[in-house]
Formats: C-alpha cells, structure tokens, sequence
C-alpha cells in the first residue's frame, strides 16, 4: 500500500512527501548548536525568578532541625502528597514532608497565572477523589480548585501536621555508619531518614532563556511561575488592570503561554507575543460538570476511567471512550487506519502501522492547521500560528481563546523562527529580526528544567554510598529498577518520569508509582530489612529493558521540531522519552502489579545487618 491509498483505504487530499519536507525544513530552521544550553538556570543573579515565594510570609523562621524519621518525602506536590497518603494506607506513619513552598501544592502552588488550568480532564487529573468523595466543579479544572484539592488532601491524611514549609533541601547523604540519609537544607537543618521519597515532580524549577542582555532590562520582568500580581493587578481570573497602560512582552508559546495570552492581551496596552515555535492549539470544550453524571459514578469509577484514558493513549483496544475529548480524539485518528485494516483482516507489519499512523497525524495537524486559518484574521499572523511537526513532537495544547486573541488590535504576533529566537534584550526593549520593541515588561513563559541535566532538574547534591554522586552514576542515562530506585543510593526512591512507563496524565503515573514504593517500603519494614536497593544485575536488566523498547521513540523524536521532549533536538538520550518504558503506563503498571503478586522483591538486595 503506498502513500495515495488503495482500494480499501480512502485517496488522500494531501502530498505526505511535501508534509515530511515541510516538516523538516521547519525542524533544521530552528535547530540551534547550544541544543538545551540555550537556557539558563535560575540562580544566582536569575534566583529571584524563581526563589521568591510571593505567596508565603517573608518574616516566617523556625529553629533547625536534628532529629530522625522513618521516610522523609522530599516534595509537597500532588506526587509528595500522594506518597504520603499511600504511606498512610500502608500503615507507615512516621514520615515528613520537605516542602519549599508555603503550602501543598507543587506546581499548582506557585503556578499561579491567569488561567492556569489542567489540561487532563479534571476527573483523570487530580487524585484521591473517590477516596475523599470529591468531584471537580467542571471538566478541566482552573488553579484556584487544583489548589485548594491539594489543602484538601492535606488536611484529610493529616499531612499539615508532619510538613516543613518554606524548606529548600540543599544536600542529601548517605551516612553508612548510621545507614540514614543526612538531609542539610537552607533552614541549618541536619535531618535524619532512613527511607528517602523524591517527590518533586516534573515542573518544579523554572527556566530562563540565555538570551544576550537578559540581565540589562531595567523594566518589570518575572516568570510565569512566580507572577506578580503586585504589578499586574487582578488575580488568576483576570481583572489584570495593572497592565492597562502597559506594553509588555511574553516570551515563550508553549502551554502556559497558551493559557495566560488572552489575559495579558485583553488588557495591556500593547501585547508583543515572541514566537519560536508554535504549539499545536485544539478545542478545549470545558463544561460545568452534569450532577446526573456525578451521582451515577460507581465505586472504583476514577481508577477505570484513568485506565481507559490509558488504554485510548497507548492505541489499545477499547469498547466504549469514558474521557471522549481532544486528547482522546487525537489517537482515535491515529488509530483509525490501522483499525480500519484489522477490521478487514489484514495484518499489518510495524513498519506498515507506523506508516498509517503518521498518515492519520499528517490528516489530524492538516485539521489543526486549518483551525488556524478559520479563527485568526490576519493572514501572516496565521501562517506563523500553524506548527508543522508531527502531532506528539511537543505536548499538544487546548484552548479556546488563545487564537482569537490574535484578531486584537493591541496584540502583535513576533515570529523569531528564522534568527532562532530573540536576538538580545535592552534595558528598554526586546530585538527580534532586527526590530527593536519597546517594553516596559518581560514576562517569561519559558517553562521548566524538565529534560535538562538531572542535576539542573533537582537543584541540590544527592551522594550515595562511598559519596558516590547520582548524578555521576547517571552521567550515561538513568540507571533505574523499574524507574524508581538506584544501586548504591540504599533506601532512595523516586517519583517522576524516569525508566517507567509514561503517561500525559502524570498524577495517575505518580499515584502508581507512590503505591509501589508504599508497598517496597512496607514490606522491607515487614521483613526487617535495614536498607533495601536493587541488585546490580536487576538493574542492568532493567536497563537493557527500556533501551531495547526507546529505540523507535528515539528515531521519531530526532525527526521532530526541537522541543523539552527532545532535548531541544540533540541526540542525547534521557530526554523526557528517551529513557522510559514506551510500552505505557498500564502495561507498565501490570508488570509491578505481577512483581508485587509474587511477593518475592525479586531484584531487590535486602539486607538485615
């Protein structure tokens, strides 16, 4: 079967060849030599973008702390959070929770912007509801709901009472003589644990980027991620007034820029949008949620409609679509051809599947591309909104007012694809294309250290056994069982995206991954073991594992426009998809499901003395 179709399949209304050109044309514009060294780590001199906590109170103190916990569980977002209440189900009380924000939270505490919103339906999104017999007020849920369910989890399983707020984590050690990890932290701590939770999810140190002059601009700047209300006016559902005689610029057109554009252009005086990139922008359809629908839920009902949104993302079978929403319409296309062609029974090669595939993405972005086209009015401003990359080359968005805001007549569109990005920052504007644009302010949407260095990512030393460094021990990629724990860092775990299975719907990954630690630490309290690690022949099979199955995710990924999925298009592996288990999150899950049931830890090194 080639590219214009055969009997059975219907005749295509486009050239793939011209689309697999065009995309890579779009992909070697903005290829830049600095590959991830384009951005810039916020400390230092840049500290105060992302150290400044304008939600807690400045003047807050407490003496240090020295004494010992059984698990300390670095993190206070809803992977922290989840890690506690699966401790507390699993009869593992005597924890903390080291937190540097002044409340639960996590992203949701400190990304406060104008219309922060989840992007996974809220009923998938945010965990425990059935545990704490709640249901979101609609189907994707704002910040302010997102955080006050992290406080309500908090109060439920007690966590208030066994958390240390305002508390940055600055080392962490392994003391072999006490077989305890040593956590030092900017309050003068010295705590002791025997059992370390890494819970710091995948957005939780923001990113500048290294652009010349950054440090020169003598307006207003700050980052999406601490934004300043002080100066903007209004809070996180508008009424930003401040900005009404205002011209300010947004750097950056990934997902939170997507959400806080319309608010910043509804009213600045002038909205400069700097433009790279363009994401994939879909219908987002959010609605009240149906009171019926709400009382007909049966127990159990979160798990299976998390495990069908799954089931739909990975392109397995399904009878009946639970979710039913842009996320899921996107791999129902995708798969469609090869379901088509196995409902005729034919059996397709992998490279035959792939081929339909990426058929039905060139169909599905042709559809999005053509959206564009319908909503923005100024044809230029619209040729430079389409993304032309395939559709999981960066994390699609869904929005309904992003677009529209394009037809205002105080917004202006800047599209720096040719010079790579912006060319440099004055002390009184942004260059861009030779053009010099008078701001008087920055805000960067320049997201997250989420597929750099893993030690950019973290923040602070982590030294196992001997001193040895983790971040030495993964200078080659994640050295992992099962994503979650590491040979010579004893007692050390870790919830994140890592050599596991991965899924868009991160708070069910981190919940099944806080379950399967609950239980390890469970049971090596059970069989009175002083430290348990994995085996370095368990290891070093788990990770011939996940470089066995990364192989095609690689090859797709180094053909995509550059992007935090790709390592800003370098070929370096660990990027977010380069080092997990491309298999998916269910099958994932029922691989540690099928570990657990035969109860024997196989390669895991429990040791008594």
């Amino acid at each position: 079967m080639d590219d214009a179709g055969s009997a059975q399949d219907p005749i295509l209304d486009f050239d793939p060849d011209a689309l697999r050109e065009r995309y890579r044309q779009e992909r070697e514009k903005r290829l830049r030599a600095d590959g991830e060294a384009q951005y810039i780590e916020v400390a230092g001199s840049f500290a105060r973008y992302a150290e400044e906590d304008p939600y807690a109170d400045p003047s807050f103190t407490r003496a240090p702390l020295t004494d010992e916990v059984e698990v300390a569980i670095i993190g206070g977002g809803f992977s922290g959070l989840l890690a506690a209440a699966r401790l507390r189900e699993a009869g593992v009380d005597d924890f903390r929770i080291i937190e540097a924000g002044g409340d639960f939270g996590g992203t949701w505490y400190w990304n406060r912007y104008p219309g922060a919103q989840c992007d996974i339906e809220s009923y998938c999104y945010l965990p425990l509801l059935e545990e704490l017999g709640y249901i979101p007020k609609e189907k994707y849920s704002y910040v302010g709901e997102i955080f006050e369910h992290s406080q309500r989890i908090g109060r439920a399983y007690g966590l208030y009472d066994v958390a240390c707020f305002q508390t940055r984590v600055n080392q962490l050690s392994w003391d072999e003589g006490l077989k305890r990890w040593r956590i030092q932290t900017n309050r003068g701590d010295d705590m002791k644990a025997r059992f370390v939770i890494m819970a710091l999810g995948t957005a939780s140190r923001a990113k500048l980027p290294g652009i010349p002059g950054i440090e020169t601009f003598e307006g207003h700047s700050f980052h999406t991620s601490r934004w300043d209300y002080g100066y903007t006016g209004g809070d996180t559902t508008g009424g930003l007034t401040g900005l009404n005689d205002k011209r300010v610029a947004v750097i950056g057109t990934g997902a939170t820029a997507i959400q806080c554009v319309p608010f910043v252009g509804k009213y600045a005086q002038h909205l400069y949008v700097f433009q790279r990139t363009p994401s994939s922008v879909d219908l987002r359809g959010n609605k009240p949620t149906e009171p019926a629908w709400a009382q007909s839920l049966q127990p159990g009902w979160q798990r299976a409609r998390r495990h069908n949104f799954a089931d739909i993302v990975e392109g397995r079978p399904f009878t009946e679509d639970l979710v039913n929403d842009s996320w899921t319409d996107i791999f129902r296309n995708l798969a469609s051809g090869i379901a088509a062609a196995m409902a005729r029974g034919e059996k397709l090669t992998p490279q035959e599947a792939a081929k339909k595939a990426e058929l039905a993405d060139f169909a599905k972005m042709n559809k999005i591309r053509a959206r564009v086209d319908e909503v923005v009015k100024n044809p230029d401003a619209a040729e430079a909104l389409k993304p032309w990359y395939r559709q999981f080359c960066k994390r699609p968005t869904f929005n309904d007012e992003f677009l529209p805001t394009f037809n205002r007549p105080n917004v202006t569109l800047v599209d720096v694809s040719e010079s790579k990005g912006v060319e440099r920052i004055t002390k009184s504007g942004v260059v861009a294309n030779g053009v010099e644009y008078p701001v008087d302010c920055i805000i960067y949407a320049s997201g997250f250290e989420i597929s750099t260095a893993f030690r950019r990512r973290i923040g602070f030393d982590i030294n196992g056994r001997g001193g040895l460094s983790l971040y030495d021990y993964y200078k080659d990629g994640f050295r992992t069982l099962h994503g979650h724990s590491s040979r010579n860092f004893p007692n050390w775990f870790y919830i994140g995206v890592g050599q596991n299975g991965l899924s868009v719907n991160m708070t069910a990954m981190f919940d099944d991954q806080a379950r399967h630690i609950a239980y390890i630490i469970q049971e090596a309290k059970a069989r009175g073991a002083v430290t348990v690690e994995p085996t370095a022949e368990a290891e070093e099979a788990w990770v011939e594992v996940i470089r066995s199955v990364a192989i095609a995710n690689r090859d797709f990924q180094n053909a995509c426009t550059p992007g935090y999925y790709n390592n800003e298009g370098g070929e370096r592996s660990g990027g977010l998809n380069g080092q997990t288990y491309t298999p998916g999150i269910n099958k994932f899950n029922a691989l540690l499901a099928e570990w657990r049931e035969k109860g024997d830890l196989a390669g895991l090194e429990l040791r008594t003395e």
